[in-house]
């Protein structure tokens, strides 16, 4: 099987909002593990281009001979000195890697919110190594299209902790592409995060602070217990040192904000 212009910059983007109907009842039959193994051993069939999406990723069809499901394949990996984007910002050594989806997703692993994310690996495919992601069943719409519709979810408070966990874990790992496209939403109403590629930055800071306003207190028990070497062994080889660093300063400075949160409006008010 030839993935076309395998080569060239791919994402797993948005457009995982069309979903998959092959194999759906695998979404909640098969364990995160067994879903790895398919994606790193099943057989790929075929390949298509996904028309939504600046980077236009690619959706494959693998089998095991019993399950045939799809997946989204990302193979991006620039890295550029500096970046000029079309809104005037400028963005030094800058990364759009597979390899941060990769590492986003063993993180979120490690805090307990890999529910949130569909299975991701590494695979290589045609000579080119990416992430390969579980593609999402029963696809609803993704925010933008939700906000353009103004749907509004029958559990608002669960909907917004979901929206927390997000806004967090952003927060965290420093990701500056967290759009409406890349949050899907299933009939359900369960969130899922997918394309991390351009998180991970090297700044200490939290990038929007705001952004954490209420914490899972599940969440804020693991993100106090991260270790740097914990991190480094579940990450390996696709964040360095650099990142690695980076996102403990912001881990220690979310502490820091969800704490002082805590002492001026109460814990009921911050933690759920």
């Amino acid at each position: 099987m030839t993935v076309n212009q395998a080569g060239r910059r791919m994402l797993v983007a948005a457009a995982l909002v069309a979903g998959c109907a092959l194999g759906a009842s695998a979404q909640t039959t098969l364990s995160l593990e067994e879903k790895a193994q398919f994606l790193r051993t099943a057989r790929i069939t075929s390949s298509k281009d996904i028309p939504k999406g600046v980077t236009r990723p690619i959706r494959l069809t693998l089998t095991d001979g019993t399950l045939t499901h799809d997946a989204a394949f990302s193979a991006v990996d620039e890295h550029t000195a500096i970046l000029k984007f079309k809104d005037g910002r400028t963005e030094l050594d800058f990364v759009d890697s597979y390899k941060y989806t990769l590492a986003a997703y063993q993180l979120a692993a490690m805090l307990g919110i890999d529910d949130m994310m569909p299975v991701t690996v590494e695979r290589e495919v045609d000579h080119h190594k990416g992430s390969l992601a579980w593609w999402v069943d029963d696809v609803k719409w993704d925010e933008g299209e939700r906000l353009k519709l103004k749907l509004q979810p029958p559990d608002p408070e669960a909907w917004n902790r979901q929206m927390y966990r997000m806004r967090l874990f952003a927060q965290l790992i420093a990701d500056t592409d967290r759009n409406t496209g890349n949050m899907l939403i299933t009939s359900d109403w369960k969130l899922w995060m997918i394309d991390f590629t351009r998180a991970f930055r090297r700044s200490r800071k939290l990038l929007v602070p705001g952004e954490v306003a209420r914490c899972d207190r599940a969440l804020l028990d693991r993100l106090r217990a991260l270790t740097k070497d914990e991190v480094a062994a579940k990450t390996k080889p696709f964040i360095g040192g650099a990142e690695i660093a980076a996102l403990m300063a912001r881990r220690d400075a979310i502490l820091v904000l969800v704490d002082k949160l805590v002492a001026d409006n109460g814990e009921a008010k911050v933690l759920y």
